[in-house]
């Protein structure tokens, strides 16, 4: 398979989603990093909200040029797989890139959100293989979303990051309000999906259950939930390094021996 032909001067910009291939919120970002990257797009054929970091390893995948999807001159491919898929089949087939920018998602990844969203996978992803890495997501207006604003702001943003750099293993999470202000840096929210069972019966008066749930977070203006309430864009820098370093000694304290 041959490799997108860079810009000689241009850096190199994977962008990736978990809302799929031929989200309005995806075509939005890649079309303005393009004004300051080579862009090349690899996402999901179907919407893969909520599968976290899954990786695919008991079926083979197949991987598509999409024309239709609306890219124009970007070129863009289709994965029957995961966000974090699409980014190994990205960087492994079209050649490694300068960063991975995921999004923009359809709806807010805030708080514990991280660690179910597909959207933050995909950039945790580039992380795992040492790429920089943003993942996006915005807040709609009454249920819609106006992606412009937040767009044009992802493409300052990466040009930025790719001119200064991240340190390694970490990436930026970014979240949009429906209408921007400004923005803030921020640390993460206790934003939350307050989860509910709701439990019906088929036709054949057989059981099935639908996992809802309502978001909670508790306002403080530092954090990524403040800020978007404020409306501010929050750019949360995450680090992948989950080890609680302040507890070490004292589980050693009570650590049994073997």
């Amino acid at each position: 398979m041959t490799s997108p032909e860079p810009h000689p001067a241009r850096k190199r910009v994977l962008v990736a989603n978990d809302d799929g291939i031929f989200s309005p919120g995806i075509k939005a970002l890649a079309l303005a990093i393009a004004a300051v990257a080579d862009v090349y797009v690899v996402a999901p054929d179907v919407e893969q909200s909520g599968v976290g970091h899954g990786i695919t390893f008991r079926r083979p995948l197949r991987f598509k040029h999409t024309a239709a999807a609306g890219f124009g001159d970007i070129p863009a491919y289709r994965v029957d797989g995961t966000p974090a898929d699409c980014v190994v089949l990205g960087v492994n087939l079209l050649g490694r890139p300068d960063m991975v920018v995921s999004g923009i998602n359809l709806g807010a990844n805030m708080g514990d959100d991280l660690t179910h969203s597909g959207t933050v996978a995909a950039a945790i992803e580039g992380l795992a293989l040492g790429i920089p890495a943003i993942a996006l997501s915005q807040i709609s207006s009454g249920g819609d979303y106006d992606f412009a604003p937040g767009a044009a702001y992802a493409a300052k943003l990466v040009a930025r990051v790719l001119e200064h750099g991240l340190p390694p293993r970490t990436l930026l999470n970014v979240n949009i309000p429906p209408h921007i202000k400004g923005a803030r840096v921020t640390r993460l929210s206790d934003h939350r999906y307050e989860d509910t069972l709701v439990t019906r019966q088929d036709p054949e008066g057989r059981e099935y259950h639908w996992v809802s749930g309502k978001p909670r977070a508790e306002y403080a203006d530092d954090s990524d939930f403040g800020a978007v309430e404020d409306g501010f864009v929050s750019v949360t820098p995450v680090r992948l390094d989950l080890t609680a370093r302040d507890l070490m000694e004292r589980v050693a304290g009570f650590l049994p021996e073997v």
